[in-house]
């Protein structure tokens, strides 16, 4: 009598295509289960607030990006070495951003079209431009950045004195 080989369906090695399933955590919500010593709505304000300087700070490291493989002209070479530079820079913030949203018990945006229904920063043309019209777009970019950053702090700051 031939001895068969069974096979335990708890324990195939292979991957199930098209699983789909409902979210664990909906945006804009935070996890309660975290021992945080802020209230609920603080951390609902802060999460808020961290996602739309995390689609910002997303969108300005792509223009960093977009810059960077469409750059030209007699300074080519380093300002596309600058501009990767900074691309690298951006997405170490992205990252940083993103795991203090999930620190709180947030969701972080995570999805290319998330990022530019919230973004803040004019979408740049598909097509290639003059460095100064890139650099200029960047300094846009960032100024977008650093006003929205300053603005939560400014009811901190003013409260401690």
């Amino acid at each position: 009598m031939e001895k068969r080989a069974t096979t335990n369906s708890n324990n195939n090695a292979q991957p199930r295509f098209h699983q789909r399933a409902g979210e664990i955590q909906a945006y804009g919500t935070v996890n309660h289960a975290l021992p945080l010593d802020l209230e609920e709505p603080v951390r609902l304000e802060m999460t808020e607030q961290l996602n739309q300087l995390l689609a910002d700070t997303v969108t300005l490291r792509d223009l960093y990006k977009k810059s960077h493989w469409q750059v030209a002209g007699a300074t080519f070479y380093q300002v596309h070495l600058l501009f990767d530079k900074h691309y690298s820079e951006q997405s170490e913030l992205v990252d940083s951003i993103a795991e203090r949203i999930q620190a709180l018990g947030g969701v972080s945006l995570a999805m290319a079209a998330d990022v530019a229904e919230t973004t803040q920063i004019e979408r740049p043309p598909r097509g290639r431009e003059e460095v100064p019209v890139q650099l200029s777009r960047l300094i846009d970019a960032h100024q977008v950045i650093i006003r929205q950053v300053r603005l939560p702090g400014a009811p901190c700051s003013s409260a401690r004195r």
